[in-house]
């Protein structure tokens, strides 16, 4: 082994050990369905204790989670998170809304450290190295008080506009906003299939972006894609 082998200590082999194990044990959230996806809820009644969990077959759905009431619904909840929410509708909203800013926080980490498309090209300033730093953390304090506000103030705006709308009628993590036309045209089963789409993406954005950051915090000398 080479000199970097042998120097890592012991929390940065604990820290790639829990990195793995949480990617194994995340990994049946992502698995997609076989059979089409399942129809919205129906006023059948169903016996649900006798679902069998989608991403974990050899365990019972949980009762909230029998795969009718949202899209990218596995029944995977092995912590019974489902369980102490009255109501899931808050927490899919969360949900997305976290994925989203992870999807950002990953492609804006990777294009800091390499440049859009990988250019290594940073937008010009009047402050030498303002926005040069390769490393995502360091990066934040370079752009200053008046650079963060703007992100902060956009966030807040967005945040105001949509607060009602968390408990409300309407479709979870829907703002409005399509602007490129994307769903237009889409049947409903077309559509269901795109929200299944954002939201797997969203939770591998959420792992991806704390790989990411564990691994800049222990190697902050080196770049993410190596």
């Amino acid at each position: 082994p080479n000199s970097s082998d042998s120097s890592s200590t012991p929390f940065q082999t604990t820290m790639r050990s829990f990195l793995v194990a949480t990617i194994i044990a995340t990994a049946g959230a992502f698995m997609q369905p076989t059979a089409p996806l399942s129809p919205l809820p129906s006023s059948s009644t169903t016996t649900l204790s006798a679902i069998p969990s989608r991403s974990l077959p050899f365990l019972t759905a949980p009762s909230k989670l029998d795969g009718t009431t949202y899209v990218g619904d596995y029944g995977f909840d092995p912590m019974g998170l489902s369980d102490i929410q009255a109501d899931l509708k808050y927490a899919r909203w969360a949900e997305l809304k976290h994925g989203r800013i992870c999807m950002l926080a990953v492609l804006g980490m990777v294009t800091q450290e390499y440049g859009p498309f990988g250019s290594g090209w940073h937008l010009p300033s009047a402050h030498p190295g303002q926005f040069e730093a390769l490393n995502p953390f360091e990066a934040v304090g370079r752009v200053g008080f008046e650079g963060n506000m703007q992100i902060f103030l956009a966030i807040g705006i967005i945040e105001l506009v949509n607060f009602n709308k968390h408990y409300g009628e309407g479709t979870p993590g829907d703002i409005g906003w399509d602007f490129l036309g994307l769903l237009d045209g889409k049947t409903d089963e077309q559509v269901r299939r795109t929200m299944e789409q954002e939201i797997v993406h969203c939770r591998l954005a959420m792992i991806a972006f704390t790989g990411a950051a564990v691994q800049t915090l222990i190697f902050p000398d080196k770049l993410l894609l190596g």
